[in-house]
């Protein structure tokens, strides 16, 4: 591990959990260790992999593959599905542990977040971290060290599997020019192509050539792209990410023109979306429903709410009633919710709530605290039972 030479301002880590929902997969199900493991939807139900394990990925299986390829290329392969709640719940758990370390911390995604330390700490917290996370929730995870965001995330990626690893910019030229242009942030298939019908392979072949020649050939990202090969990136830790809009859709594995099956269906996306609000303290003034006619049609309508909810109930209604109002033309291929116009969750009145307002509440919080500590299916309003081919469809969490 290279020691850092010079005195940054600072040392900006990036800790990605390897393989995150198949390794908690592994963790839990010791007979899955050391298989090849897809975590993902059904290849019956147009799937797609989440993720999966190292085994799998020596058979060329990629998140986002559709499972059905997934399994011609591995069909030894272990598939489950994804219990994204479960996993949420994994992931605030290696966020505790990072906050004891530091407070300033931007959380990327589920399995990803970038750290700030003091210039010359990063090292030694990094390995602490590591430690950490392999002592007490037994999952690997991989560590970039450096003095921006730009060299930590590319010394993430050089660190895989669970290891650690630091890129500083006085090793650029030995460590950084070398690697393939795709290393870089911004670089595509189409970018990728494009520089190397210019002879543009490698890292420092981009660095070598003139940021105007580079702007002329791929636009402003040009520019963006020339400073990134020079290992320059001014972009700054931003440690509570706004969060804009929750939403849950549902494909299905055949088109439906069963209106009750889309209505359980809505039942479960409004439980969903009511308990990512709760969990995250917020409130939604709006309420979209989107659907995916079986000629590929979609459409998204809104309803804005008079008093912003997180309420289950109150999200199912709105949302039903946007469906009987413009779902009038079935066969349906997709069906979802989503929530915006987010604000905190506060009581800004003292008057008392209704008795059917205090029972959804009540309910609500039995629900949130057993589906924390059992999973999403533990406990679920009778609607719902008409949702006959739950596990058959392709499933999508978003927050934006």
């Amino acid at each position: 591990m290279k020691e850092q030479k010079f005195n940054y301002e600072s040392n900006i880590l990036l800790c990605d959990l390897d393989a995150f929902f198949a390794s908690v997969e592994q963790r839990d199900h010791p007979e899955y260790r050391g298989k090849p493991l897809i975590v993902g939807g059904s290849a019956e139900a147009r799937g797609v992999v989440a993720t999966c394990s190292y085994e799998a990925r020596e058979y060329g299986v990629r998140s986002a593959m559709p499972m059905k390829r997934a399994i011609k290329l591995c069909p030894q392969a272990i598939v489950v599905p994804p219990n994204i709640s479960y996993y949420q719940k994994v992931s605030a758990q290696v966020r505790e542990i990072m906050e004891r370390f530091t407070p300033d911390i931007e959380v990327v995604s589920i399995d990803e977040a970038y750290l700030l330390f003091p210039a010359g700490e990063g090292l030694e917290k990094a390995a602490k971290i590591r430690q950490a996370v392999a002592e007490e929730l037994q999952l690997p995870i991989s560590i970039g060290v450096s003095s921006n965001k730009l060299l930590a995330k590319i010394a993430c990626e050089r660190a895989k599997p669970n290891n650690l690893k630091a890129l500083w910019p006085e090793d650029i030229e030995e460590e950084l020019w070398p690697l393939p242009v795709s290393v870089l942030p911004g670089v595509g298939p189409a970018t990728k192509k494009k520089l190397q019908q210019r002879g543009i392979n490698t890292v420092g072949d981009l660095a070598a050539t003139p940021p105007d020649s580079l702007a002329k050939l791929l636009g402003k990202i040009g520019f963006s792209l020339h400073q990134f090969a020079l290992g320059m990136d001014d972009r700054q830790i931003t440690p509570k990410r706004q969060i804009k809009s929750i939403s849950e859709e549902t494909t299905f594995p055949y088109d439906l023109t069963d209106r009750e099956t889309v209505m359980a269906v809505l039942m479960e996306l409004a439980e969903d979306v009511g308990y990512r609000l709760r969990r995250e303290s917020l409130r939604a003034k709006t309420i979209s429903l989107k659907l995916r006619f079986s000629d590929f049609r979609t459409i998204t309508r809104d309803v804005t709410l008079a008093e912003a909810t997180n309420s289950d109930k109150v999200i199912y209604q709105k949302a039903s009633q946007l469906f009987k109002r413009y779902g009038n033309s079935p066969p349906w291929r997709l069906v979802g919710i989503r929530a915006s116009a987010l604000e905190e969750h506060k009581q800004l009145t003292l008057l008392p709530r209704s008795l059917e307002q205090e029972r959804e509440s009540t309910v609500a919080r039995v629900q949130d605290s057993l589906r924390d500590k059992y999973g999403f299916e533990v406990l679920y309003r009778a609607k719902r039972l008409h949702a006959k081919i739950k596990e058959n469809r392709s499933h999508h969490l978003q927050i934006d």
